[in-house]
């Protein structure tokens, strides 16, 4: 399997052998780790909640604004960058796939929270004075908890980060006593789910259509009714950003990453990608490094 490169792990980032979690204050985490303003990618999630700074980040090629009181979260996979313009300060919290596996009956927990979707723009989220403070308040236990580091804490922490989990997702329109999915909500959910196992080898509609023993005309109708896209854009848009995601490795030719995406030739790999993003392979890899070089 192809990996986009730098890939960083928790280890990799902390200064001592923690493999599930790390939580810090921004300012001096960024100070020890500069390395990461370049576009990057985590095996693990990723919240950062600002209190100070300006700038901007992207999180997979799309761009944000840096704002005191915005808190975003990533999942593992997803690409980066900062450039930030002064002093920036908040908090951070990355954490494994297995951190709360051991001590949550539903391994996919993290998943029901609409900022954990993998869609950037569920995942950024300004947050007004009120919430923020409470947010923050959070955060101060959630370090005290850290810094204070016997085992037994580490289920208190837990709960601490479930508790901003859950505070942020019902102030984000996500509350426990939202209506039920309707049949159609569950549809697009599941076809989403199987787009990202199957991306790499499934890209015709009929072929989820019969995964979710639909017909691909009744696929394409839920698609345009609820998020307004035809169901062949929501699985042509997967594998374009994994392109993306791809191209920011200089190590990897055209030829190898057009193969991992089972792309029959490297003409169509380009043809493909250049209708969709108005430019080459190539020509976008060409403006990421550059970017990642004056960052």
């Amino acid at each position: 399997m192809l990996q986009s490169t730098p890939v960083y792990d928790i280890c990799t980032l902390s200064d001592f052998r923690q493999d599930d979690i790390l939580v810090s204050r921004f300012a001096p985490y960024l100070e020890h780790h500069k390395n990461l303003y370049a576009a990057h990618r985590h095996t693990f999630y990723h919240v950062v909640f600002f209190t100070a700074g300006g700038g901007n980040h992207t999180v997979d090629f799309e761009n944000f604004e840096v704002k005191p009181d915005q808190i975003y979260f990533m999942i593992p996979g997803q690409v980066h960058s900062w450039a930030f313009e002064g002093f920036t300060d908040g908090y951070i919290i990355n954490f494994s796939e297995s951190f709360f596996q051991s001590f949550l009956l539903d391994a996919n927990y993290c998943g029901k929270f609409s900022f954990f979707s993998g869609d950037a723009n569920d995942a950024v989220i300004n947050l007004p004075g009120k919430m923020a403070a409470k947010v923050r308040f959070l955060f101060e236990d959630i370090i005290k908890e850290w810094e204070t580091s016997p085992a037994q804490t580490t289920d208190l922490m837990r709960v601490l980060i479930l508790q901003l989990f859950i505070q942020v997702n019902r102030f984000n329109g996500g509350g426990i006593n939202k209506a039920p999915a309707s049949y159609n909500q569950t549809l697009l959910k599941n076809f989403r789910k199987l787009i990202e196992t199957h991306y790499k080898t499934l890209k015709l509609p009929k072929d989820y259509a019969a995964l979710l023993y639909i017909t691909p005309n009744h696929l394409n109708a839920v698609c345009k009714d609820l998020i307004g896209q035809q169901s062949g854009e929501l699985i042509r848009n997967r594998v374009v950003l994994e392109i993306k995601r791809l191209l920011t490795s200089p190590q990897l030719t055209i030829t190898e990453i057009a193969s991992d995406l089972n792309f029959s030739d490297n003409s169509y790999f380009t043809k493909f990608f250049k209708k969709t993003e108005g430019l080459t392979p190539e020509e976008f890899r060409k403006n990421i490094l550059t970017q990642n070089h004056h960052e």
